[in-house]
Parts: structure tokens; C-alpha cells; sequence
């Protein structure tokens, strides 16, 4: 079974991989993915710098926002981790989560992933031999390369204060060790099984980088093909229904994506928290089994 040109093309909608905007020099590394990242830093940037500058008692603005947004992410990773590791944890936590926020949202601005390169985009198009559309700008976050850093940060971070906390002998019998303090011919099957779940334990570990970037990038690349192939869906309707239908069709669904990116930065954070906790808290079982003895 065979699909023509004209049926694959709003299946394809946007490209999946970022497009290079300065060709294949020196500065082939800036795609339309990367420019976007960088006007997102700069905002972070320019944001944080004014609500800290002069700060008062009596909070302005830029200020209280500020300050509710860290004190309520850092009393959630608070909640998670504990006292001790929040301390080392939620720098990188709360910037995680105040970028990917600012990122998904940001590519709901009228014209990033909409004005670009490819058949059947609408008035403010150029025509490309491409089926699928290239995007001038490009959320970050819907680039696997942005979401697959972003999660090997928080791998990295995770590894640090895993092994500052338990040590690396700790970490290997947190995994592997037998719990419940068994013995004889019980204490080698329940450690048999308990070898067998850290094996499975290592290969999720190992795994989690690739799932928290997969996870980030699915769904915000899935909204912005979908809100780009509602927008385009008049496109052979001519003018002025083309242009009507490209913002009242896809209208509805930006309030979708503004929940979606923000469950999205949410699920990100709290993951990368919960992985910590798991790993920096101590089994203190045996030593209080111990203490009864």
C-alpha cells in the first residue's frame, strides 16, 4: 500500500531533526534548536539578574516572583531528596526545571516553529523540496540533542552525590546486597534474586538518561506538529480562510500545550529528584536490627 506526497506531508509536519542555519562552517553547530536555546538563557538570565539586583525587604515585582519560584521548587526537591541533599542538589534541580519550562513555553510564540521552510505552511512560508517543514526557530526541547544533554546533567549530578553520599562499596551493596539478613540455604536464594534485581537495577540506571530525553522530547515535539498541521489544515483554502483557519483552528489547543509544557518540566524534575533520593538514602534496617540485638 502505497501513500501519496500530498498524504504524508501533514503526517510528517515538522522535521525531527534540527536544521543548521550558518551551513556546514565553523558556526554549523547553530541550528535552529540552538538559537532559540540561547534566547531562552538570555531571558533566564536577564530575569534573575534584575529580581536580584536591589533587592529590598519590601520585594518589587521581578523580586517576589523570583522568590516564590525558588522557595517553592526548593521546599519540593526539599520534600524528596531530604535537607542534606537538596542543599547540593537543587541548584542544578531548579534550573533544570525553570529552563525547560521557559523552553516549552517559549515555542508558543507566534512564529517559532511555524514560519519557516516546506510545502503547505501558510502566507509567511518558502517553498523547500522537503516534505516535511524546517522551522526557522525551533524550541529546544523538541531537539533530542537538548533533551538527551539536559538528561545526561542531571545523570552526572546523580552519579556525584550518589557516590558522596553511600561511597562506591556503599552503592554496590545498596544494589546488590541481600536484605532481610537470612541465612543459610534461604539467605543464598533470596541473595540469588536480589543479584538478579540489581542487574536489572544497573541496566534501568543506565537506561535513564536515554528515557528522560525521550520522554521531554516526544511530547513537545508531538505538540508542535500537531499545532502546526491544525494551523495548516486550510492552507489550500485561499486567503482569507487560510490565514483565519492557521490561528482559530490550533487556538484551543495552545492552552493544552501550555499544561503540557509545564507537567512536562514538572515530571523531569521530580523524576531527576526521586533517582537521587533512591540512591543517597541510606538502608539503616540492619543497623537498627542491630541495635534491638
Amino acid at each position: 500500500m502505497s501513500f501519496s506526497s500530498d498524504l504524508l506531508t501533514p503526517m510528517l509536519a515538522v522535521h525531527p531533526e534540527a536544521s543548521e542555519l550558518l551551513g556546514d562552517g565553523v558556526l554549523g553547530f547553530i541550528t535552529n534548536s540552538v538559537l532559540v536555546a540561547l534566547c531562552v538563557l538570555g531571558l533566564v538570565f536577564l530575569f534573575s539578574k534584575k529580581a536580584t539586583t536591589n533587592m529590598t525587604l519590601v520585594p518589587h515585582k521581578a523580586q517576589n516572583l523570583f522568590e516564590f519560584l525558588v522557595e517553592f521548587l526548593y521546599n519540593r526537591v526539599e520534600s524528596i531528596v531530604g535537607p542534606k541533599q537538596v542543599k547540593l542538589a537543587f541548584p542544578l534541580l531548579g534550573t533544570l526545571f525553570i529552563y525547560i519550562l521557559v523552553s516549552n513555553w517559549f515555542g508558543l510564540i507566534p512564529g517559532v516553529g511555524t514560519i519557516g521552510f516546506g510545502p503547505s505552511t501558510g502566507a509567511l512560508s518558502v517553498t523547500s523540496s522537503d516534505h516535511a517543514f524546517h522551522p526557522i526557530l525551533r524550541p529546544p526541547t523538541a531537539d533530542l540533542n537538548a533533551t538527551l544533554a539536559l538528561a545526561v546533567s542531571a545523570f552526572l549530578v546523580w552519579f556525584v552525590l550518589t557516590i558522596k553520599e553511600v561511597g562506591v562499596w556503599g552503592f554496590i551493596v545498596h544494589t546488590f546486597g541481600p536484605k532481610g539478613g537470612l541465612k543459610g540455604f534461604m539467605g543464598l536464594v533470596v541473595g540469588a534474586v536480589f543479584l538478579f534485581v540489581g542487574v536489572i537495577e544497573i541496566v534501568s540506571i543506565v537506561l535513564r538518561p536515554m528515557t528522560l530525553s525521550v520522554r521531554l522530547y516526544g511530547n513537545i515535539f508531538a505538540g508542535e506538529s500537531v499545532l502546526h498541521t491544525l494551523g495548516g489544515l486550510l492552507d489550500k483554502a485561499g486567503q482569507p480562510w487560510s490565514m483565519i483557519g492557521s490561528v482559530l483552528i490550533p487556538f484551543p489547543f495552545y492552552f493544552m500545550e501550555l499544561l503540557v509544557g509545564l507537567l512536562q518540566a514538572i515530571v523531569f524534575t521530580l523524576l531527576c529528584s526521586v533517582y537521587i533520593q533512591l540512591s543517597t538514602t541510606h538502608d539503616d534496617h540492619g543497623h537498627e536490627e542491630g541495635d534491638h540485638h
